[in-house]
């Protein structure tokens, strides 16, 4: 964790993210299998391990798009809960304001402007009569442009989504999380689709957030070398278990070779180009 954001944060301070015991099942096909893991406020941890290892499926779950088993466990953000035993906390939607989601799909609508789409983030905050006309406060408004200034992409304001690329997308989408006023953000596989240019300017974003802002970021990634590079904690699960929770220089060998299995040299080798 940045030495700056250390000192932000007391000892005591309470976990921004806490899930225990938490299980998702899709039929017989268990996702996600008696998961733990607990954030403390101002960390950026990486999920890794192979495609359907569980990682979005925990990442859902924690925003509340994926409802938990029956009798699983419980998760919380910043002492408040949102899910426990299989069921939603009442004021689910209210208690989401403090999360940021940032979709592999970048999750814009497509027809809207960019300013239009990151406006989208203000929408848990304001009256919904506000939202459904289109009718933001002034306040909110500066707040997207500037928000649209800090991660580089304010000349395409007007500009329909559609037509833009994907790193100015992503960046797009992170804006938007600037202006919902989250406190966590969760990005899951946010530069999977994106060239290496763009997936380092987003993920140096992400980063930014995090030590400047003093956010808490939660990042699955298939990319080693990228957790490394920019996460001081990795967290890997493997057939919905998480089976390795520790420093990036914890990957050696042996740990990738348990958490990729068949797949492990390639992840193996980029890890060591990172070093």
């Amino acid at each position: 964790m940045n030495e700056s954001v250390k000192k932000q944060v007391p000892s005591s301070a309470a976990p921004a993210l806490e899930v225990n015991k938490t299980s998702v099942s899709f039929g017989k096909f268990k996702a996600l299998d008696k998961a733990d893991l607990k954030v403390m406020p101002g960390e950026m941890v990486a999920l890794i391990g192979a495609s359907g290892s569980g990682k979005s499926t925990l990442l859902r779950t924690i925003d509340g798009l994926q409802l938990a088993d029956a009798g699983s466990g419980r998760i919380e953000i910043f002492g408040r809960k949102l899910q426990r035993d299989g069921r939603f906390a009442k004021g689910l939607r209210f208690r989401r304001r403090d999360i940021g989601f940032i979709f592999q799909s970048f999750n814009l609508v497509g027809r809207l402007s960019l300013f239009s789409n990151v406006l989208i983030g203000c929408l848990g905050r304001i009256p919904t009569w506000r939202g459904f006309f289109g009718v933001f406060p002034n306040e909110d408004r500066i707040r997207a442009m500037a928000a649209l200034e800090r991660v580089g992409v304010a000349e395409f304001a007007g500009r329909r989504t559609s037509k833009l690329s994907g790193g100015q997308m992503q960046r797009a989408a992170i804006a938007r999380a600037l202006v919902q006023r989250a406190r966590m953000v969760l990005a899951d596989e946010p530069i999977a689709s994106l060239d290496p240019v763009s997936a380092r300017k987003v993920m140096a974003l992400l980063q930014e957030l995090n030590e400047r802002d003093g956010l808490t970021v939660v990042v699955s990634l298939h990319q080693v070398d990228y957790a490394m590079r920019y996460c001081r904690r990795v967290v890997a699960l493997k057939s919905g278990k998480i089976i390795y929770d520790g420093p990036p220089n914890g990957l050696d060998s042996k740990t990738l070779i348990k958490i990729y299995g068949d797949e492990y040299e390639d992840a193996f080798w980029t890890a060591e180009a990172a070093q």
